[in-house]
């Protein structure tokens, strides 16, 4: 009895080890000639294919061949410092550093080059590659989940959500996020709409606020102009601002890399404050008059027929961000970019993986690197740590969070200030040290242009509209 106990007691065991060398005979779901030919064609046509494959979030785990991994890298590295991308220099720099071997010598690194694939069929090829590493990772994680299971683990439930977890992993690693389509955007707005009705003398780009196109000229190609400010100051509303008047009131093409809002919310808040429309009277039940629908279907048209390109694209990197940057100014000619905001951003160098102040640092050198490399005005939201609650809410430079390179690589740092914010805390803490604030501070606000590497700084005033979200331009105080 106790013998064939044992003997169904070691059965599983036996199995699994019979079918974990079954499998080990069975190469992985993999597509060599499918790698060579994306390979091929990004050495054939690095700003157009290699451009593209960071924007669809190709990586070199993706390729199976490890020769192919290390090239793949090796293209990457010269991409991100803008070298020259071609056979005989490639050669030369692989064989420097050792790597020549790695991928099987010249001759395989020249037969990948001569490949010739179709380039209409890149599209497809990345996604085949990408589709075997699904694959692949689907695999190794079911094998390690068997092996565990098997094993015996002390809780069940535990393990199943650890089982489940690598599976959404591998999902969510996959997913690539999509720019949303601004039509797509302002059908769903007025949809929403609808249904709640139913139940000049500037160097650079102007601004639209006289103070600040005075003090800095403008926004001027290459510069990199630092919004700051303590959360639900205002920073994406006058972001939003300052894109509304450079795209829709000029004409120019910008794009907006948004972090935080999806693209619809976006877009509905550029609507509404565009229109001069309370979007709260819909909540409270007021249904727009005759006029307030003309000014939304006027402003709707506006926006439709402007050049605003927006990337709601959570955690973005540094260098998806750059590849979608470099795709639309090569497209469409972009103007501006606006990003919303830098602490939300993530660099996933193996120098920022375990120095959260070194990552941030990276990606605001990386944005300056942006704005100089397409010599365009590039606008960074930020926040601003809890010093200016200790000062009474006077912000300073110093305040930036988790790196000073923030203010080093800054062309411009705007610091936004709303006394009236500080008010509303305190009244919301039932706080009875605070008086009321005088009527004639509702809504005032001002940009404290703290530093402007070409002009001066000072205080540029602005009216906040609390109801419409939007900052307007104010009349220094004469005191």
């Amino acid at each position: 009895m106790s013998e064939k106990f044992e003997a169904k007691k070691g059965a599983p065991t036996l199995q699994a080890a019979a079918q974990k060398q079954e499998d080990a005979l069975r190469s992985l779901p993999h597509a060599i000639d499918t790698e060579k030919s994306l390979l091929s064609t990004m050495l054939q046509d690095p700003v157009e294919f290699i451009g593209f494959s960071q924007e669809q979030a190709l990586l070199p785990k993706h390729f199976y061949h490890p020769a192919h991994q290390t090239l793949f890298k090796f293209i990457l590295e010269l991409y991100e410092k803008n070298e020259p991308i071609e056979l005989i220099s490639l050669t030369q720099k692989l064989m420097d550093r050792g790597d020549l071997e790695n991928i099987g010598g010249a001759g395989v690194l020249t037969e990948i080059f001569t490949y010739q694939p179709t380039a209409a069929h890149f599209p497809h090829h990345l996604e085949m590659v990408k589709d075997k590493h699904v694959l692949r990772s689907v695999i190794t994680s079911c094998t390690d989940s068997i092996g565990q299971a098997y094993d015996g683990p002390e809780d069940v439930a535990i393990f199943l959500d650890q089982v489940e977890e690598q599976v959404l992993e591998i999902r969510n690693q996959n997913e690539t996020n999509e720019e949303t389509s601004i039509n797509d955007a302002m059908k769903q707005v007025m949809t929403n709409l609808q249904d709640m009705i139913l139940g000049k003398g500037t160097i650079g780009i102007k601004t639209g606020y006289q103070e600040l196109d005075r003090m800095s000229g403008g926004l001027k190609p290459s510069e990199m102009f630092i919004i700051a400010a303590r959360p639900s100051m205002g920073k994406t509303s006058f972001m939003m601002n300052l894109v509304e008047h450079v795209c829709l009131d000029q004409g120019l093409p910008a794009m907006v890399f948004s972090c935080e809002m999806s693209t619809p919310q976006i877009v509905e808040r550029l609507l509404y404050s565009r229109s001069r429309y309370k979007s709260q009277d819909l909540k409270n039940g007021l249904k727009p008059t005759k006029a307030d629908l003309q000014r939304i279907k006027r402003s709707s048209e506006e926006i439709l027929n402007a050049k605003l390109f927006i990337d709601d694209t959570a955690s973005i990197t540094i260098n998806d961000l750059r590849a979608k940057a470099r795709r639309k100014k090569r497209d469409e000619n972009i103007q501006l970019i606006a990003v919303d905001y830098l602490q939300l951003m993530r660099s996933h160098s193996a120098q920022a993986a375990n120095s959260r102040e070194r990552e941030v640092a990276e990606i605001s050198s990386g944005l300056k690197a942006i704005a100089k490399e397409l010599e365009i005005p590039v606008i960074v939201l930020a926040q601003l740590n809890r010093g200016p609650e200790s000062r009474g809410g006077t912000p300073r430079m110093s305040d930036l969070r988790e790196s000073g390179s923030i203010e080093q690589d800054a062309d411009l740092v705007g610091l936004l200030y709303r006394s009236s914010y500080y008010q509303e805390k305190s009244e919301g803490a039932g706080s009875d040290d605070n008086q009321e604030a005088p009527p004639e501070d509702d809504g005032k606000a001002e940009l404290l242009l703290a530093k402007n590497r070409n002009g001066e700084t000072g205080s540029v005033p602005l009216t906040f509209i609390k109801e419409l979200m939007r900052f307007e331009n104010r009349a220094f105080d004469h005191e």
